[in-house]
């Protein structure tokens, strides 16, 4: 039997093991942010609520550029870098509690799933980790480097679950949680970039082949493929059968997965689409180049409202509750109200954001091209 210990912040799971033994390890909570994007969806939305003056908290000298958007759960920040570490650290404090050196630089987001941290580096590997300690339980070798942010999905019948990432080896795997061993594997014509979001029993992503690729997410076998037009670096985000994805040639689609259609194509100006989307009951918001966020009808696709900044937006969008959290190559964090794009609250780095924040218990945490990691919330 598992008995689940719970702390503030914290939780951990003890398991009976031989000789009396016990294994503890990070389990996620209701309030927790244990991937990217917050769910296998991809939504990029979240529960909760953010205080309306966010302080800042805590910071976190990395040293090296952070592209990986974190992932919190149980009171700990898990995140990597480009100096080849993760690094996992207290929500509370921001003191470190572990590292782990990889073999190349990560631009790759954690996935936290049943105590195990998932990640991979641009040296070809994905790794599991003990996310309480840090201790290496797998490593599987891919022939390119991993900029995917890892996703799961469990069995029919509950009993596994599959770790879904893609390469720069053109292929996407799924690989069995527990062993790393190797599920099914498909292959596309070109780069992944972005992770593969899950819903419907399917796994849809884009790739740098231009072609929207919707799987089986048990089996692999290829349902639809549908032409993008452009090739694809961002992820999308599937909600009620459709997949919401910008691509470079300066769109963003929605695409019905069952049909393998596209539903309808945003376009504003002649600049490309690397966010990957947040996805509300009746929104869609995504960052462009052209230096703004933009709120669409996720119904129709029609423009609701833009924000502008003074640099590219490349970060992704995160929804918390009324409140939108953006950054920007400017160098700023942005807080805005969902209805309308007014700014709420801005905080300068004075370097560009590109990560996505990761949003947990009134905190919201994430890097920048800086080497520095933020920690938000109210004091």
């Amino acid at each position: 039997m598992v008995s689940i210990l719970r702390y503030p912040r914290f939780s951990l799971a003890v398991l009976p093991v031989l000789a009396g033994w016990v294994v503890l390890h990070v389990v996620a909570g209701a309030g927790d942010w244990p991937m990217y994007r917050g769910n296998p969806a991809l939504t990029g939305v979240v529960e909760g609520v953010l205080p309306a003056k966010p302080q800042l908290l805590w910071t976190f000298k990395i040293g090296d550029e952070v592209n990986s958007s974190a992932a919190i759960v149980g009171g700990r920040v898990y995140v990597g870098s480009s100096s080849s570490t993760v690094h996992c650290l207290s929500l509370e404090t921001g003191k470190p509690l572990w590292s782990f050196q990889t073999s190349g630089p990560v631009e790759s987001s954690p996935l936290i799933l049943d105590g195990r941290l998932y990640i991979g580096d641009s040296n070809t590997n994905v790794y599991c980790l003990d996310a309480l300690t840090g201790r290496q339980v797998w490593q599987f070798g891919m022939d390119d480097k991993v900029k995917s942010s890892p996703n799961w999905v469990a069995s029919v019948d509950g009993k596994t679950k599959q770790i879904l990432v893609g390469g720069y080896d053109f292929k996407l795997y799924s690989l069995t949680a527990d062993t790393g061993r190797t599920n099914w594997v498909y292959e596309t014509g070109n780069y992944i970039n972005g992770s593969p979001a899950v819903g419907d029993g399917k796994t849809a992503f884009g790739g740098c082949d231009a072609i929207i690729h919707v799987l089986d997410v048990t089996t692999g076998a290829r349902l639809k493929q549908v032409e993008a037009g452009a090739y694809i670096a961002a992820s999308g985000a599937i909600v009620e059968g459709r997949l919401y994805v910008g691509h470079y040639e300066n769109e963003l689609l929605c695409v019905d997965l069952n049909e393998g259609r596209v539903v309808w194509r945003y376009r504003d100006r002649a600049f490309p689409f690397m966010s990957s989307p947040s996805v509300t009951t009746n929104r869609v918001l995504v960052g462009s180049r052209d230096k703004r966020l933009h709120c669409i009808e996720r119904e129709s696709g029609k423009a609701v409202w833009t924000f502008p900044t003074r640099g590219k937006v490349e970060a992704s969008p995160v929804v918390c509750g009324n409140r939108v959290l953006i950054g920007s190559d400017d160098g700023r964090i942005y807080m805005l109200n969902l209805e309308d794009g007014r700014e709420l609250w801005q905080h300068e780095i004075g370097k560009p954001v590109q990560t996505s924040p990761a949003v947990a218990d009134g905190r919201f945490v994430f890097g920048a091209s800086d080497g520095v990691i933020y920690c938000f919330g109210a004091k």
